[in-house]
């Protein structure tokens, strides 16, 4: 049985992308959630994995770490977790690699906070031109494959990699047009990606050092996640 380590829903845009390949896949696993700044003291993540952080598939005792290895482990077990043809498979794992490398200033200044809302103060240059480049691949795939996903008409890895990226433009407000307006859309209303929202939602603590970034970004609009007690 397949055991996937990973971080709080609400924050953890890294654990994300093997949850949803799973998910929607139908691939059954167990979930271990650990959260960050409590569980992950003291190397408290290194108990599962190498690497000390999330996500980490365990499987019947052998450990696979960082969330691009989980997917190609993934893709050697079960068919559809990369596309079928071979230019659409080439597409997907560039941009998908793209993701995990790149677009710094996307996933360092626009953390996932999945259950906030944000006005976000300003964007600097550098941040509007990884937004541009995201809404770019998305229509290049969208167009090159006649969708509804980026390399065809099923989910595969590639989707499961931007995923994190629409909960990011949904918590800070990024507008998109066109096929790529429909489909962040898609990625938000896709079954698995509603369950996450759901328990990232519920989750009933929170990460300070994740959440004080918000308040160099913007401003809170609005907060869905469950109340939390300070007493």
């Amino acid at each position: 049985m397949l055991t996937l380590h990973i971080g709080n829903k609400n924050y953890s845009s890294w654990s994300l992308r093997p949850w949803l390949l799973l998910r929607a896949h139908g691939i059954a696993f167990d979930e271990a959630l650990h959260r960050f700044g409590r569980d992950n003291l003291d190397g408290g993540f290194r108990a599962f994995a190498p690497n000390a952080k999330v996500p980490c598939l365990v499987d019947d005792g052998l450990t696979v770490w960082d969330s691009l290895a989980i997917a190609e482990y993934l893709a050697e077990r079960h068919p559809g977790i990369w596309p079928a043809a071979a230019e659409a498979r080439a597409f997907a794992r560039c941009a998908a690699a793209e993701m995990h490398s790149g677009f710094a200033a996307l996933r360092g200044q626009f953390g996932m906070n999945v259950g906030v809302r944000v006005q976000v103060k300003q964007r600097s240059p550098v941040l509007q031109g990884d937004i541009d480049r995201v809404v770019a691949l998305w229509n290049e795939g969208l167009a090159r494959f006649g969708g509804p996903y980026l390399a065809g008409s099923t989910l595969t890895a590639v989707d499961a990699f931007f995923a994190p990226v629409a909960f990011r433009f949904q918590t800070f407000g990024v507008a998109v047009d066109g096929a790529a307006a429909d489909y962040l859309q898609r990625l938000l209303a896709h079954p698995a990606m509603c369950a996450w929202e759901v328990q990232a939602l519920a989750e009933d603590f929170r990460d300070p050092e994740h959440d004080a970034e918000l308040a160099t970004i913007g401003t809170i609009t609005a907060d869905l996640r469950v109340a939390v007690s300070l007493g």
